[in-house]
């Protein structure tokens, strides 16, 4: 049985391999082709080849994190229609190989595959996703920013509560375009600060702002607001929000580790914000590598097909399709949680249970009709 295991590990790494070096090589030459614009411009010596070849490279974690649960299925797909061409499967299953033994080899696979995704996604991706985001702001000169209205944190306060909008973070660890709303006890509008830069104090404990426009809301007998500003160079803001919590909010949460999400989520409960979107962001970083094990067990009944006169590009293109088939599902039961307020850990399990009872199904059709 060693014997048939290490035949089974060492054709389906191979094969997976090979499917996502294809499928990485693809997106690689994409992304090439999306940075050679920018090539000649920026601030300083300016964006060059070497810059956007660093860049893409950079961004191949997230790239692999992405692409492993569909390349685990096409790789193990492959093998399995394979064995099933060429009699080897029931060579083996008259060898002695049942289909509780079929599962328990590959289970160990499976589980090999989880962890290498839960590596690559939380440690890998996220250092360079963020490494490649840092190298294109420092020699473009754009600074990094999440969508057309960069960040949003809350912070309760002694006296009441603040809303901050940052619009961008840059490698020098200088926030850009920042917004202060303070409000008071009773929710009234009292101070609104912009600057157009800020500094994280080392103390930890507060921001200094610079270039500060300063506007205080002063309550009226009339029940008016009477305005007062105040142009400043510069002003310390005390505030317990710290650069690590900025550059958080910046990154999309996809992007982000699931030990900074937990935080972020913790962060955004305990100021009283929503954080449904984070949640299932958390949940899918902890099912996803999971999915890995579903689509192993969904190449499994492949090997008990009768495949002899099927071309084996017909299957391998058949178990794209169902790789793609789960990513989109993926994506959409994000979405359809965040918008309808489900449970975060239900939609991000939804679419690997489904797909886990199809595999097991079609496994027990199939060994009952044999």
């Amino acid at each position: 049985m060693k014997t048939i295991q290490r035949m089974i590990y060492t054709q389906v790494l191979a094969k997976v391999s090979f499917a996502t070096a294809g499928f990485v090589g693809l997106f690689f030459f994409f992304d090439l082709a999306d940075e050679l614009r920018w090539i000649g411009k920026g601030i300083g010596p300016g964006y060059s080849l070497e810059h956007a070849l660093a860049y893409v490279f950079l961004m191949v974690p997230a790239h692999i994190y992405e692409l492993l649960p569909i390349t685990v299925l096409i790789g193990t797909i492959f093998v399995m229609s394979r064995f099933s061409q060429s009699s080897e499967f029931t060579i083996l299953r008259t060898s002695g190989m049942g289909p509780k033994l079929a599962l328990q080899n590959l289970m160990g696979l499976g589980i090999a595959f989880v962890v290498l995704t839960f590596v690559i996604g939380d440690y890998l991706a996220p250092q360079s996703s963020r490494l490649a985001q840092l190298l294109r702001t420092r020699y473009l000169g754009v600074a990094y920013t999440q969508g057309v209205t960069g960040a949003w944190l809350k912070e309760n306060q002694d006296k009441g509560h603040s809303v901050v909008n940052v619009l961008s973070f840059n490698p020098q660890l200088e926030m850009g375009q920042i917004r202060i709303f303070a409000f008071d006890a009773t929710g009234r509008l009292s101070t609104m600060i912009r600057a157009e830069k800020a500094l994280f104090e080392d103390s930890g404990d507060a921001w200094l702002l610079q270039n500060v426009s300063l506007d205080h809301f002063n309550s009226a007998q009339s029940g008016m607001q009477a305005l007062h500003r105040e142009q400043l160079a510069d002003l310390r803001w005390p505030s317990q929000m710290s650069q690590e919590m900025v550059s958080v909010a910046l990154l999309k949460p996809e992007r982000m580790a699931t030990i900074d999400l937990f935080r972020y989520i913790q962060h955004l409960s305990l100021n009283n914000q929503s954080s449904q979107r984070y949640e299932i962001e958390f949940w899918k970083k902890i099912f996803y590598p999971l999915s890995c094990l579903v689509m192993v067990f969904l190449a499994l009944p492949f090997a008990y097909l009768h495949l002899r006169s099927t071309p084996i590009t017909s299957v391998v293109f058949l178990g794209i399709l169902i790789g793609i088939s789960f990513f989109l599902l993926n994506n959409v039961f994000g979405h359809i949680g965040n918008l309808n307020a489900w449970a975060p850990w239900l939609a991000a399990a939804t679419p690997g249970i489904i797909y886990m009872l199809i595999s097991l199904l079609a496994f027990s059709w199939l060994v009952l009709r044999h």
